[in-house]
């Protein structure tokens, strides 16, 4: 796509452009820019760029026309998006006392894993339940408890690294002091409907 190359999205619906827009970016490689024109001040993209693609772009305003259009300079810096720090997880404590679950998810919209920081306060419990058809990792940041199999238990200390296969039987109980952990794995699809045939 050549610098200045036009990307027109004002006859756009306007849920369907911010995809359009990033769709236009991957195609650009390194170096390379496209002008977008835009009937408003694109800010709610350029935050969704900012929270997407942090140091991988170059955004130059150019201002509104003579024609009422919005036109900014976007251009590719970088071939992907770049390695960065998301959290830390000493911090990542549910501010509500006594209530446990998620604490910190992992938000990039164009990625190939699922993670979260998972709070249970102590005595709490994930009831046993068959897991998800992808295998998950799970890394005990502090607290304790137990990791509940089919044949017995696996204690859960600090710094335990613990594998669960897809679909494997599992219960977490926290202990005394709750149970706090790291869960990684392999991006769910996304949920689809399908129409059937008539009749």
């Amino acid at each position: 796509m050549p610098d200045d190359l036009e990307l027109d999205v004002r006859s756009i619906p306007k849920p369907q452009r911010h995809p359009r827009i990033f769709a236009a970016y991957d195609e650009l490689d390194a170096g390379q820019a496209f002008v977008l024109v835009n009937d408003h001040e694109p800010r709610h993209l350029r935050e969704e760029f900012e929270r997407e693609l942090p140091g991988a772009f170059d955004w130059e305003s150019l201002g509104e026309g003579a024609d009422g259009a919005w036109r900014v300079r976007i251009r590719r810096t970088t071939r992907t998006p770049l390695p960065r720090a998301l959290a830390d997880t000493s911090d990542l404590t549910d501010p509500r006392p006594g209530r446990g679950g998620s604490v910190w998810q992992l938000t990039p919209a164009a990625r190939d894993l699922d993670a979260n920081v998972i709070l249970l306060p102590a005595g709490d419990a994930i009831d046993a339940h068959d897991g998800p058809d992808l295998d998950v990792l799970l890394h005990v940041l502090d607290g304790g408890g137990t990791l509940g199999t089919e044949t017995g238990s696996i204690p859960l200390t600090p710094g335990a690294l613990v594998w669960l296969p897809r679909r494997s039987r599992r219960r977490i109980d926290a202990g005394p002091e709750g149970l706090r952990y790291l869960s990684v794995h392999r991006r769910k699809p996304a949920l689809s409907i399908r129409v059937g045939a008539p009749g």
